[in-house]
């Protein structure tokens, strides 16, 4: 059935037709994703919802934002793209999240929480602008429920004077189980009927910014959400409706139901042996440090288990601080506590550090204050793509002034840079991958602002990189250059800033290179650039060109976008001859 299904033919199905669509979707997630990776509790707890808007609405006339967007593959497979969901983040396949690009059927691309209302609210505007007819909803989960940007756009609803549907998926979860005020609100809304007095007068808030609010309805019941959905779309042609559901998040599959934090994402292994996560270094060593140092507090934004800190929140519940998603909020909290005498640790991810740059700025270094961010998932993550590839933090954080910012080589230089940060009394951040490969032979004390020589034979070439992958492609890069009797050496510039000035004044070598795992654009190899302005060096910059960089695996990414020892190795033979 599935197969040759449309959007079209799905108004025309009986309701045990679409009950037996619902189970083919969700068979075919659980079996593309156990394959190739992806979000699948997320995705299971909302096909019937999914089926019941396209039964309803009519798409693409109509428009639907997934707040996220990683819950969109239900919507991908009733959307004439069940031939290559097959595809779905794999290397020139179809996104893990909706994408214009891709079908007339996406018509905003979202990755980041919170988004989805402000979209919906533009894309209404335009509607009314340009006099056409057609519905606009904005799906999101009650994680995103707590991000700021949601009551920005509730506040302009009536300025703008449009209408939307909000559909408020309430599953009880973001990645890990969701948290505060906002999260408890929903579940008074939630309660049974015994309460009914009491829901509807908190649901007068609601009310207050312009909506109607309508619920709460079991979203994993087709026939409710038909039935629900068909009173709203009348309802949408003079206000705007919040409907607001509950979902059980992993529906229909009884592991991910038990355990939807551990399933909300599936990973898939790389043929490389992993010798361990940079994030369970983090969570075991910050959890040491903090044995003997009561100043030490580890906040994440809605993200606890991926940041490795489960077992830091459960030692020291009183000094573990979970926001919610609210990065922006989680780095002002840090910058306060610091000026209080604690020594916050900021564990989050590079592609949500992005929403935190303006406090960054004014909040933490203005006030050169000691809070340390440890930037997970760092240069290419992967197969989600465009969205969340960590490659800009180096690129937005070098132009701060006060911090410093240190990039690993392995696991072990990590675990010594969380111990050094202990004593450091001033901004910092530490950036790294996900995955540690490998540990290093090569080892010397952390100094600050010193790097470390990797290899000490000089020749014609230097090769300076930061970060686990780019040094083992510079050492990959220098062996292959060996072999055909060309001497290269490799630095590790484990501070990227400051840079070691006095290693870089010492270098005898006409011919330098460097690689990061960062855009090339502000990146490290732009300030080795304006360090040898007019020193008659020939600098070559290993890194990302001024693009997005698509899904695919790491290293095949890295490839395509010039980083292979096998570049840099020709680039300094052709050089130098």
């Amino acid at each position: 059935m599935l197969e040759n299904i449309s959007s079209k033919q799905i108004k025309k199905m009986t309701l045990p037709q679409l009950t037996s669509l619902c189970e083919e979707v969700r068979q075919m997630i659980i079996s593309t994703v156990y394959k190739n990776g992806g979000h699948l509790s997320s995705n299971l707890g909302a096909v019937e919802l999914t089926v019941a808007m396209h039964y309803v609405f009519d798409f693409p006339e109509d428009k639907v934002v997934f707040d996220v967007g990683h819950q969109c593959y239900t919507h991908k497979l009733l959307s004439d793209r069940y031939g290559s969901f097959n595809t779905i983040r794999k290397k020139g396949g179809i996104s893990g999240f909706p994408k214009r690009e891709e079908s007339v059927y996406d018509c905003y691309n979202t990755g980041h929480a919170g988004t989805s209302v402000s979209a919906a609210l533009g894309i209404a505007k335009a509607r009314d602008i340009n006099n056409k007819n057609f519905n606009v909803i904005a799906v999101i989960g009650d994680g995103s429920f707590n991000n700021g940007l949601v009551y920005e756009a509730f506040n302009s609803l009536r300025l703008l004077n449009t209408r939307i549907l909000v559909i408020l998926n309430d599953n009880g979860m973001s990645i890990a189980p969701t948290v505060g005020s906002i999260h408890e609100y929903l579940e008074v809304l939630s309660a049974s009927d015994e309460h009914k007095a009491k829901k509807e007068k908190h649901a007068n808030i609601f009310e207050r910014f312009g909506f109607a609010y309508d619920g709460v309805y079991d979203g994993n019941d087709l026939a409710v959400m038909i039935e629900k959905l068909t009173a709203v779309k009348e309802k949408l042609k003079t206000q705007s409706v919040i409907l607001h559901i509950f979902s059980k998040k992993g529906k229909g599959y009884s592991f991910c139901e038990e355990n939807p934090e551990a399933t909300h994402g599936i990973s898939i292994s790389s043929s490389d042996s992993i010798s361990k996560e940079y994030s369970e270094v983090l969570g075991e060593k910050l959890t040491k440090l903090a044995e003997k140092d009561e100043r030490i507090v580890a906040v994440t934004a809605a993200m606890t288990t991926s940041l490795g800190l489960s077992g830091f929140f459960e030692k020291f519940p009183e000094r573990s601080i979970d926001v919610g998603i609210c990065e922006e909020h989680a780095t002002i909290l840090c910058a306060a506590m610091a000026t209080e005498n604690l020594k916050p640790y900021y564990a989050v991810y590079s592609t949500f550090l992005q929403r935190s740059f303006d406090e960054i700025i004014i909040d933490i270094c203005s006030q050169n204050l000691p809070v340390t961010l440890c930037i997970d998932r760092a240069g290419i993550s992967g197969s989600d793509g465009e969205t969340h590839q960590g490659v800009f933090d180096l690129s937005f954080l070098n132009p701060i002034p006060n911090l410093t910012i240190a990039v690993p080589k392995d696991l072990k230089e990590f675990s010594d840079m969380l111990e050094f940060s202990t004593k450091f009394n001033a901004p910092l951040a530490i950036r790294y991958p996900r995955e540690g490969k490998r540990i290093f032979k090569s080892f010397s004390p952390i100094v600050y602002g010193k790097w470390e020589e990797m290899t000490l034979l000089t020749g014609k070439a230097v090769l300076i990189a930061c970060g686990e992958h780019p040094v083992t492609l510079a050492i990959y890069a220098a062996q292959m250059l060996e072999s055909e009797g060309i001497t290269a050496r490799v630095i590790n510039a484990r501070f990227v800033k400051p840079l070691d000035t006095e290693l870089l004044n010492n270098i005898k070598e006409q011919y330098i290179v460097t690689v990061e795992d960062n855009m090339l654009i502000g990146g490290f190899g732009s300030l080795i650039n304006n360090f040898f302005a007019g020193k008659n060096k020939i600098i070559k910059n290993f890194a990302y060109k001024d693009s997005f960089i698509p899904q695919g695996g790491r290293c095949e990414l890295m490839e395509d976008f010039g980083l292979s020892c096998k570049a840099i190795a020709d680039y300094i033979k052709n050089a130098i001859r």
